[in-house]
């Protein structure tokens, strides 16, 4: 059965910024539902999750501070796909990177010996800390050991980012395109959106939706994996992952699933569907000759070519979900 857009629906705004229109969006699933007979998500034989990765205005929405070239055009990919598919996805799962003004990886964080903050995009590094080039705002032996214990693990090393999707702030909201899907989805089959909130703690960066990029400072835990949540993805028989960055956030969750899936049950790896064409790697920077850790492209496209070799399938948007 092939599933008519709603009439609301306009392509050419997912790209924009508007307040969702929920009381439209849910009567028109209501009738939907009616007349086309769509039964409740909980009676799914074959359950499967869409799964979308910090589908947020602060980096899919051109002019945002973290804005990811091609974004625009994946989640109108996404979108398209989750209306041609509502009578199949069972539930819907979105990851909302979730920050406040000071925290370690942002300009408030750090300051040179004159008070100036660090220009986004500068990478500050444990010698540069121990000299007192970069100075933090607080916790300073902890900061050390954070960068300690980011080159430690082969990495990268701390990058300060322009602020983004802060918690109150516009750029934190769902794409509003999607969120009216997201709306539509939950009405028509009576099944509640999940949103899981990741990057909250001031003390660590949280690229991975399931862990923390450093888990444990002066003794204390500052983070761990995200059990709960990873058995709530993997109790479905298919999970479809889609989002942003396809180079950094995307690639690390999938490498932690990945992980995690290789130390518990190789075959879980069957479970995992990569949309390809609804995410987009951050741009290399204007570089030469470019660093290979810098390659973000590269780095995406090997990523995504392992997952493949691991089990997971790589599939389109425009494919169609199989019975």
């Amino acid at each position: 059965m092939k599933t008519p857009a709603p009439s609301y629906y306009e392509p050419s705004r997912v790209g924009e910024i508007y307040e969702e229109r929920s009381a439209r969006v849910a009567d028109e699933a209501c009738s939907f539902r009616d007349r086309m007979k769509i039964q409740p998500a909980g009676r799914d034989q074959l359950k499967i999750a869409a799964f979308g990765i910090d589908c947020q205005i602060g980096f899919c929405v051109p002019g945002a501070s973290l804005f990811v070239p091609g974004a625009v055009d994946d989640t109108r990919r996404a979108v398209d796909w989750i209306y041609r598919n509502v009578e199949r996805i069972t539930g819907m799962h979105f990851s909302m990177d979730t920050h406040r003004v000071f925290q370690i990886f942002h300009p408030s964080w750090w300051t040179d010996e004159a008070g100036r903050h660090p220009p986004p995009f500068t990478p500050i590094t444990a010698d540069e800390v121990r000299a007192g080039k970069w100075i933090p705002v607080s916790h300073p032996k902890e900061c050390l050991e954070y960068c300690q214990s980011l080159g430690a693990s082969g990495k990268y090393v701390l990058t300060v980012w322009p602020f983004h999707t802060l918690l109150g702030g516009v750029s934190h909201a769902l794409v509003p395109a999607l969120m009216e899907a997201a709306i539509f989805h939950a009405v028509a089959r009576r099944r509640q959106t999940h949103f899981e909130t990741k990057g909250t703690h001031a003390m660590t960066e949280n690229y991975s939706v399931l862990s923390p990029e450093v888990e444990v400072l002066g003794g204390r835990s500052v983070g761990s994996f995200n059990a709960p949540f990873f058995q709530m993805l993997l109790e479905y028989d298919r999970i479809y992952v889609f989002g942003q960055a396809k180079s950094h956030c995307v690639l690390a969750t999938l490498k932690d699933i990945a992980l995690h899936i290789e130390q518990t049950d190789r075959s879980l790896a069957d479970k995992i569907y990569i949309l390809e064409d609804a995410m987009s790697p951050v741009p290399a920077p204007p570089i030469n000759p470019l660093p290979p850790s810098l390659d973000f492209p590269r780095i995406a496209d090997e990523g995504i070519e392992a997952f493949r070799k691991a089990g997971m399938h790589i599939v389109k948007t425009s494919d169609p979900i199989a019975a």
